[in-house]
């Protein structure tokens, strides 16, 4: 059994999917845990807590007291039980104000009490879910330090077809055993909140987003990068006390911490220009960007005409580029720390391997392309973390921030 002697409260909202709670709790119960049910009262016209109480073999909570005796249902203990607080479904509702700090009923006093980590799945109808009112609320719990799983599309209470299904029990309890048996975060979810400051006085440079190889004057060659996961690592670092370095391809992006130094460029030159001059003072590096590995070995300065090449290809020589993570690992120092990433379609983990040696890396983050939801142009990722001495730590599909989150906290452990 996955989950034996750990405690899991399980919040209930209102909505049509809280009658898949019933099965979610049976599952836990089957799987060793111990399980204590806390409702909104809306949601008792969904489920009935004599259903949740019989299968948890606990009582369920859904008001402070019991108006027949006096007798306190205290949210403080409840929230001090649990090894992990799963809110299904959660919906719009008690989302808005699970963000805003709003407490007027126990699951919400529970979930402010909770010390916890806290796993989260929304159910709702599709244009609701992608409203973004929605998607920034959702973008905050996740900055919290929040796991979520995603609604699934299929068809909805309202007859239409989409995006907003709770997620099924059985993927919610998979993924409850991924985040109690995921030992990497030596910080709860709460202090992500308002993190306390361990990179204090500390440089450190990030680079992200793509870069881009001129063709002529108007065409370049390059990538889908975003710069997503660069940014996240910025964010997070800085939140920690850290003054950082971002050395950022093309994006759409822009920083918001106030300890985030922005240095723009364009090509892999320009980059390396930049990284060469920072690193010399800088207490960690992680190399996050997506720099081009060959650049044309001619560039045009004006546009090639599509006339003039109608009836004869044009052949493009490419040359290498200069190797950025391979020229700081020769120049680094004992007390430095260097990050690089690898994103791989074969043989990943064998070719991740054999740059950390090549390239006199501390840890390699390893992204798969075969892995659905990670890599370029998505807010997800999933990714396995490898230091030096061939140790991993594997890190589940999540939002980019989390995983930022994740990476910069093992880090902290390791150093």
């Amino acid at each position: 059994m996955r989950l034996n002697h750990k405690k899991i409260l399980v919040g209930i909202t209102a909505g049509i999917a809280a009658y898949k709670a019933a099965i979610l709790v049976r599952i836990l119960m089957k799987e060793g845990a111990e399980v204590k049910v806390v409702m909104t009262p809306d949601a008792k016209d969904f489920i009935t807590p004599l259903t949740l109480s019989t299968l948890s073999q606990n009582p369920v909570h859904w008001d402070f007291f019991d108006k027949h005796n006096g007798q306190w249902n205290s949210h403080v203990e409840l929230g001090m039980w649990a090894d992990l607080m799963v809110i299904a479904p959660l919906t719009a509702n008690t989302l808005a104000k699970m963000t805003h700090g709003l407490c007027d009923n126990l699951l919400l006093a529970t979930y402010l009490s909770c010390k916890s980590q806290v796993l989260i799945a929304p159910a709702m109808d599709l244009d609701m879910w992608e409203h973004p009112a929605i998607q920034d609320n959702m973008n905050i719990l996740r900055d919290f330090g929040h796991h979520c799983m995603e609604p699934q599309e299929g068809f909805l209470a309202s007859g239409l077809h989409g995006k907003g299904r709770m997620a099924e029990p059985e993927l919610i309890v998979d993924r409850i055993v991924e985040i109690i048996h995921n030992t990497s975060f030596p910080y709860p979810p709460n202090s992500l909140r308002t993190p306390s400051k361990p990179l204090t006085g500390k440089q450190v440079m990030v680079t992200a987003g793509p870069t881009y190889e001129k063709l002529d004057s108007v065409r370049f060659i390059g990538n889908f990068s975003s710069g997503k996961m660069g940014f996240a690592l910025s964010e997070y670092c800085a939140e920690l006390g850290a003054q950082v370095h971002l050395v950022s391809g093309p994006t759409a992006l822009t920083p918001q911490h106030p300890h985030i130094t922005l240095y723009p460029v364009v090509s892999t030159a320009e980059m390396a220009e930049q990284c060469f001059t920072l690193f010399p003072s800088m207490d960690w590096t992680l190399m996050a960007a997506a720099v081009a590995d060959f650049t044309p070995a001619e560039v045009s300065g004006i546009k090639w005409k599509k006339q003039t090449s109608k009836n004869h290809p044009i052949a493009i020589t490419l040359k290498p580029t200069i190797d950025i993570l391979e020229h700081l690992g020769s120049l680094k120092k004992k007390h430095q720390l260097l990050l690089g990433f690898a994103l791989e379609d074969h043989n990943e983990k064998a070719h991740a391997q054999q740059k950390i040696a090549r390239k006199n890396l501390d840890y390699i983050v390893l992204n798969s392309l075969n892995d659905p939801g990670a890599g370029f142009a998505v807010d997800t990722n999933a990714v396995t973390l490898i230091d030096k001495h061939l140790h991993e730590v594997v890190f589940p599909l999540e939002h980019k921030n989390i995983i930022a989150q994740q990476i910069v906290n093992h880090l902290l452990q390791c150093v």
